[in-house]
């Protein structure tokens, strides 16, 4: 019998001595599950008996490809090439059942600019508080006297993580990178992982964020990078998690496609047991981004504090329940997130305003006299000297960036920009996240039509302002609300651990609290309720049993 699948292996598989930087990835798929199972034990054996750094790469039914890695929890290979015929050849070879090219799906986006839909501001939480308001909008703290996610493992896959934040070095478990590079080096360079993660399972100690599942532990696979996320590092991801044994992936990432080697794994997740939450999109369209709108995953939409859907959220026939995405404030890397405190003087002497600094305002403490250039265009200040001062800008008709710019050029050394609308906002400075050359802060309507008022009458007013960094921000998008939904399934699969994913996507659809008018299933079965949830994982007789 070992001669025999020896002999068939020596057909499948050969060796190449090497294979250039320019090559491109593919996903292969075999027809014969036995096939695959042989060529990845064969690849194990190669690499047990070759030393260190010495093994060649593997070919595939000799041809000029070289065998990566091999995915084995959802039966898929990485194989790279630089040969067309080859891979063509690979292709209409019967025992290959799909060869398919690697795409290129964009990167998460961080969506700081905080929403005002409809003339609608939610309140802003301080930096440093303990319970964001998604996490009482779900009902979580309602679910913890039950449980709080104790033994639920859960894997994010997106741009990395910062294993050492303080409100989630004690969930941590385990990171891995899978879009090159050191498969130990799944530090997040966006943001935009480490704060999904927050709200997920932060331990809300001290002074830390709490997320959903606060006792729940954490994986991280960085499959995004910022030059987007490879449908092979996200295959790559659900192996893992499926070898992991995880109990709930997260996956806020996607877009208008999906590789059938994506579906094919997302398909193996589900027969493992293994249950995927992913975020619906931000164009604000009718149409459910994948993998969301894959029909064994739970697509989630966003709404903001008033119970209403974020205008940036996607819906469709597809979209399952909503989630708390505007103004979430969350765990972001230390020292990238930033703080404000802004002080006024309008002859009463320094008082404390509520205010919050522009994504890109760089840490710095800056004083001076304020002077009112009107919505900051460069004819608002062509007749005002700014050298030295601080602007008092007006939010509207151009972006927060022009105002700054603006204001920079004619020699101001910052810049306080008063809302149009009731309360407070987070603009951007930036569209590739680097920093201003001076810092910008936004204070509220009123406050600035007074300060406004004060200059333009002829009186004076100054301003102290401090932008700080902090371990932690407030963005927004279905990015935000999907790992809210994660976390209700962590408690969820902790209350009840032999649940299929069939089940906790019923339970989380039947619990949820209707929202509406919903002609267009705009929000699906509504908000997820964790309370509610929970109970009826409670009482809900498992289908499976999980090895975990």
């Amino acid at each position: 019998m070992i001669a025999r699948k020896a002999t068939l292996l020596s057909v499948v598989l050969g060796f190449a001595l090497s294979i250039t930087a320019q090559a491109e990835k593919y996903l292969v798929q075999f027809k014969s599950p036995q096939t695959f199972e042989m060529m990845a034990q064969n690849m194990k054996a190669q690499a047990f008996l070759s030393p260190m750094g010495q093994m060649a790469p593997m070919r595939l039914f000799n041809s000029n490809t070289s065998v990566s890695e091999a995915l084995e929890h959802v039966q898929l290979l990485i194989v790279e090439s630089t040969d067309a015929a080859s891979i063509e050849s690979l292709r209409r070879h019967p025992a290959i059942a799909l060869v398919e090219q690697e795409i290129l799906h964009p990167a998460p986006e961080i969506m700081s600019t905080f929403s005002a839909d409809n003339g609608r501001v939610s309140p802003l939480p301080s930096v440093k508080m303990a319970r964001p308001w998604g996490i009482d909008s779900v009902k979580a703290p309602g679910a913890w006297a039950t449980t709080q996610g104790e033994a639920a493992r859960v894997m994010v896959l997106d741009t990395g993580l910062d294993k050492d934040h303080p409100a989630l070095q004690e969930r941590f478990e385990e990171g891995k990178n899978f879009t090159g590079g050191s498969p130990s080096d799944f530090s997040d360079d966006i943001g935009h992982g480490t704060h999904v993660a927050g709200t997920i399972l932060a331990a809300g100690t001290g002074d830390t964020v709490v997320g959903v599942a606060p006792k729940a532990k954490l994986l991280m696979g960085k499959v995004c990078s910022s030059m987007g996320c490879p449908s092979t590092a996200i295959a790559a991801g659900i192996n893992w998690a499926v070898s992991q044994k995880v109990d709930v992936v997260n996956m806020s990432l996607g877009g208008m496609l999906i590789t059938k080697g994506e579906r094919v794994a997302i398909a193996a997740a589900e027969a493992a047991g293994v249950f995927i939450a992913a975020a619906s999109g931000n164009d604000g369209t009718g149409r459910v981004s994948f993998p969301a709108a894959v029909d064994t995953l739970i697509a989630v939409g966003a709404i903001d504090v008033t119970n209403i859907k974020a205008a940036f959220s996607q819906w469709g026939p597809e979209l399952d329940v909503m989630g708390p995405g505007v103004d979430v404030m969350s765990s972001v890397p230390r020292g990238t997130g930033r703080g404000a405190t802004v002080k006024l003087d309008t002859g009463k002497g320094l008082n404390i305003v509520n205010s919050l600094p522009l994504v890109g305002s760089p840490v710095r403490l800056v004083g001076g006299e304020l002077v009112f250039v009107g919505l900051g265009k460069p004819a608002d200040m062509a007749t005002v000297n700014l050298m030295g001062k601080i602007a008092l800008i007006g939010r509207g008709e151009i972006p927060f960036k022009e105002k700054v710019a603006n204001a920079l050029a004619k020699g101001a050394i910052a810049a306080v920009i008063y809302n149009n609308v009731p309360g407070l906002m987070q603009g951007t400075l930036s569209e590739d996240g680097s920093e201003a050359a001076i810092p910008a802060v936004m204070i509220e309507q009123t406050l600035g039509e007074e300060v406004r008022a004060i200059l333009t009458g002829g009186g004076i007013a100054s301003t102290s302002m401090a932008v700080e960094a902090t371990d932690y921000g407030s963005f927004q998008g279905t990015s935000m609300a999907t790992p809210h939904v994660a976390g209700v399934a962590a408690l969820i699969r902790a209350a009840n651990r032999g649940l299929s994913p069939l089940q906790v996507r019923e339970i989380l659809k039947s619990t949820a609290s209707a929202l509406g008018p919903n002609p267009e299933n705009e929000y699906g079965s509504g908000l997820v309720n964790a309370e509610a949830a929970v109970q009826r994982a409670m009482v809900s007789a498992p289908v499976v049993q999980l090895a975990n």
